[in-house]
């Protein structure tokens, strides 16, 4: 089959690879229709490296078609149309029967120290092969996918496998009060959801942040007051004239690691990805490398008293955080990959509703052909050409796909 491998900082390829089959009993095959490029794959891009081998397929945001059932896969069948979380749990365990899908005691990655192992995301998460692909072998199949109706476009569904459960724990994790006030660090594709998400539920006032000129306005079709951080001197000040003079009591940090403004660590992330990866994984977890402009960010907008919410991953160990102020203000640290089944029963009526409350027919810019994937992950890093989302047909192996009255122009 073809799949994207990675092949080297900023260097990924379509190639031939094996197709995969049924390994275990839980396991299923699904042929893959639509699949996602999300913001922490182009971590793996551009940073963690290290963690990867050339070759690995990258990609957690897939659904398909189910093509074969292991012998106790059986709540499946041949032919469902199934979105798979990019976590892979069992539903059975201590941790996933307490709401923690993504501490799953059954596919930890004990030998790294991390939790619950992930599609393609590197040996720290277990190193399984992902969903940018025809065909995806998945692990605890008789749990983890999650059936949907076969009316709408793909894109309908997609993101419950990631942006959709990362979007609302990220604002269950803000604890904002009815009618609060929550704000926004970052508007790309898990910001953009996070801000519809806080609306539809409990939020009065939502604030998002960010400076490229597209999803600024994408947030603002959705109803979301905008700061333009390339037009303002003062975020804190513009933040606190909106909130009171108080702050938020709620922020989401929806970047991450690589965040604009923060010139040093940038530098010093670009270095480490030269370096052997014995070194640079050593360096990255014995030092804070992040670029960590958007959280001192949210630590700054947020009310005393209030909930910073990190929904953007982070990657080094010795970050340095403003620990006297977080203790003086009183302010909750929330964080952590999304527990995706956990948050299923409450978005997947909402995204198969044809009123379309969260708007999910309205983010992805981008659709193209799986092989076009590297110009995907280019134009996506680059913020080219207004790319906001991007989302790849394994079935298209021309350079685009084609236009679709549901899906709109491809660009």
């Amino acid at each position: 089959m073809r799949a994207l491998t990675w092949q080297g900082r900023e260097k990924v390829s379509v190639e031939d690879v094996p197709d995969p089959r049924i390994e275990e009993p839980t396991d299923a095959v699904v042929r893959v229709t639509s699949t996602a490029i999300c913001g922490s794959d182009l971590h793996l891009y551009s940073v963690l490296g290290m963690y990867l081998d050339p070759g690995d397929v990258l990609g957690h945001e897939t659904m398909g078609v189910v093509e074969e059932v292991g012998a106790d896969a059986t709540r499946l069948k041949v032919g469902d149309r199934v979105v798979v979380p990019f976590g892979i749990a069992c539903g059975t365990c201590w941790m996933c029967t307490h709401g923690l899908q993504s501490q799953c005691e059954t596919t930890q990655v004990r030998s790294q120290g991390k939790g619950a192992a992930l599609f393609g995301y590197t040996k720290l998460y277990g190193q399984v092969p992902g969903g940018q692909a025809e065909y995806l072998r998945v692990p605890q199949a008789r749990y983890g996918p999650v059936v949907v109706p076969d009316d709408g476009p793909d894109e309908r569904y997609l993101y419950l496998s990631d942006v959709l459960p990362t979007a609302w724990q990220a604002v269950e994790y803000a604890a904002v009060p009815p009618g609060g006030t929550v704000v926004v660090v970052g508007l790309g594709p898990i910001g953009q959801m996070a801000a519809r998400v806080a609306r539809h539920r409990w939020a009065g006032q939502v604030v998002g942040l960010d400076l490229v000129p597209e999803r600024l306005e994408m947030a603002r079709r959705h109803g979301v007051e905008v700061v333009d951080l390339s037009a303002v001197d003062d975020v804190v000040g513009a933040v606190r004239d909106l909130t009171q003079g108080r702050g938020a009591d709620g922020v989401i940090d929806a970047v991450g690691m690589e965040a604009h403004g923060s010139p040093g660590a940038s530098l010093f992330q670009k270095a480490a990805g030269v370096l052997p990866d014995t070194v640079a994984g050593a360096i990255n977890e014995k030092v804070g490398v992040d670029r960590l402009a958007a959280l001192l960010t949210a630590i700054s907008l947020v009310r005393r008293g209030g909930t910073v919410s990190i929904a953007g991953v982070y990657g080094g160990a010795k970050d340095p955080l403003p620990m006297m102020d977080l203790f003086d203000r009183q302010v909750t640290l929330r964080m952590g990959q999304a527990n995706v089944r956990r948050w299923i029963d409450d978005l997947l009526p909402l995204a198969a509703d044809p009123a379309d409350p969260l708007g999910v027919l309205d983010l992805r810019t981008h659709r193209l052909s799986l092989e076009d994937a590297p110009r995907g992950y280019d134009l996506f890093q680059k913020k080219e050409d207004g790319c906001i989302k991007v989302v790849l047909d394994p079935a298209v192996r021309t350079s685009s796909a084609p236009d679709s009255p549901e899906n709109g122009p491809v660009r």
